[in-house]
């Protein structure tokens, strides 16, 4: 049998997991008789209790995780994380903190990690990213007990880890409006990692907005943020007999692939096939044409994240989630009014390819 948790504590001892938690972390919530309980139970099931040693003594790690699943060929090159982890470490550093930072290749590795920091007591808490559709990351984190920020949301209430978010779907509307609005009625998306919550909140605002507009096309196909699926995607996309005539990259990396493929191809860039990116970047300023991008400071949400939990740890954080500026469209020569040569049909009713999943 491995180590029990607090969960199994619970179980025995018959009551919740967070009185759990109270009792080992010597919190008030519970009477004097249930921390007893809870802690004869916990000393017969053999629990180690690191974490709770620690903060019952007044120590801190002095370290806060943040562990990412993701391919780790994709973070090298992506310069989202390389501002975030900037600004995260710019507010971490003025305090003497230490950032772990791990980067495996599924939620369930992630999950591994969180236990074993957890237990060993390696960190005071952790930042979450890339929220998902059905998160179970977030019971764990409920179970182990220790501050947690999450950068994505909004949440629905019911408690839970602070969200930190930006409006996906209000900063995928602003794009679809602008292309609409300058002719586009085929517009393909270039979407991210499908179980993302953030990549279905992408998808679906392109649905809704195809559907106002009356497009003639809007599609959506997930990919996994490389350069390569991105490259190959855009390839496929403009094969075909009728290609579309903007595509929005869910990345800076992805956009810059997609515009070599369409040099590769002889499409011309804007005049036969608009690009937006979802990130900006000095990537996406300095090639040629520069990218229309949603613009945000990167760096200065790591910090806010960073400052977020910070303020947890010492319980001094705020009560609720923290809605962050919605990115603005910054438009640049890479896209345009579509060319006469690319026929805008009468309004008909739109194809949406979006292999969504409900949130």
């Amino acid at each position: 049998m491995g180590r029990p948790t607090i969960a199994d504590i619970a179980r025995r001892a018959g009551v919740s997991k967070g009185a759990v938690s109270f009792a080992l972390n010597g919190r008030p919530g519970v009477s004097e008789a249930t921390r007893a309980r809870i802690l004869r139970v916990a000393d017969e099931m053999n629990w180690r209790p690191h974490s709770a040693a620690r903060a019952l003594g007044g120590a801190r790690a002095d370290a806060v995780g943040l562990v990412i699943a993701r391919p780790a060929r994709t973070i090298g090159v992506e310069p989202f994380f390389s501002q975030l982890l900037s600004g995260l470490q710019a507010v971490l550093s003025a305090h003497s903190v230490a950032l772990h930072l791990m980067v495996v290749e599924d939620t369930a590795a992630e999950i591994g990690v969180y236990r074993n920091w957890a237990s060993e007591h390696r960190v005071d808490g952790f930042i979450v990213v890339d929220l998902q559709v059905r998160d179970p990351r977030l019971e764990v984190l409920e179970e182990l007990a220790l501050p947690a920020v999450v950068l994505g949301g909004p949440g629905r209430g019911g408690g839970g880890p602070l969200r930190i978010w930006a409006d996906d779907r209000e900063a995928m509307l602003s794009i679809v409006d602008y292309l609409a609005a300058i002719g586009h009625r085929r517009i393909a998306h270039l979407a991210g990692l499908p179980h993302f919550q953030h990549t279905q909140r992408r998808i679906r605002a392109l649905r809704d907005a195809s559907r106002r507009l009356g497009l003639e096309e809007a599609v959506s196909v997930p990919t996994d943020f490389s350069d390569a699926e991105g490259a190959a995607a855009t390839r496929t996309l403009l094969s075909r007999p009728r290609r579309p005539t903007a595509i929005v990259y869910d990345s800076d990396v992805m956009a810059v692939a997609g515009l070599g493929v369409a040099g590769e191809m002889g499409v011309a860039v804007p005049g036969e096939l608009s690009i937006v990116s979802f990130d900006d970047s000095v990537l996406a300023r300095i090639v040629h044409p520069p990218l229309t991008a949603l613009s945000r400071d990167t760096f200065a949400l790591g910090e806010q994240v960073a400052r977020s939990l910070l303020a947890v740890i010492d319980e001094t954080g705020p009560g609720r989630d923290l809605q962050m500026p919605t990115p603005r469209l910054t438009v640049r020569e890479s896209t345009s009014p579509p060319a006469a040569g690319s026929p805008v049909r009468a309004a008909v009713a739109p194809t949406v390819d979006s292999g969504s999943e409900p949130v």
